[in-house]
């Protein structure tokens, strides 16, 4: 599998949170070519505001793995990760962020800032805009239908 591949199958998990009324973002955590974790957004339903689709992608691979760090592991998430996930990929360890949609209001890898800017003791290889058009249309018409529905 190749990273189109994988976004792919995060995108399945972001059509998961979409029909859990959930914003459509959905990650997971491949080491050696193989899925170890799955997840999908899901701050409403958990009524958590850190239940994004990283954070639980990264607390199912690190179960799986059976420690914090995630090393030879990377990220694949829909939307480029926010701070807070931003953060959690680089206290991880992992090798690699791959991401397709950049996030204009809150990206934490090169849209808003750039946590790779910092002096940190670790930096993941960043690679955005994989199937990025794909990943946007399913949160674009999350929050198009949202407003419909408040002007009805």
């Amino acid at each position: 599998m190749n990273d189109f591949d994988f976004m792919r199958e995060a995108l399945a998990e972001a059509k998961k949170a979409g029909e859990m009324g959930e914003v459509p973002i959905g990650a997971i955590v491949v080491r050696n070519g193989e899925i170890i974790a799955r997840a999908h957004n899901e701050r409403e339903t958990g009524k958590d505001a850190t239940r994004h689709a990283e954070i639980i992608a990264i607390e199912r691979a690190c179960s799986a793995l059976g420690g914090w760090r995630l090393i030879g592991c990377d990220l694949y998430v829909t939307l480029e990760p926010c701070p807070m996930c931003a953060g959690a990929a680089v206290n991880a360890r992992l090798v690699r962020v791959v991401y397709g949609a950049p996030d204009l209001r809150a990206g934490a890898f090169g849209s808003v800032i750039d946590l790779n800017s910092y002096p940190l003791n670790h930096k993941p290889e960043i690679v955005g805009g994989v199937l990025a058009d794909e990943c946007l249309a399913p949160i674009r018409e999350f929050f198009q239908n949202k407003r419909k529905k408040k002007t009805e």
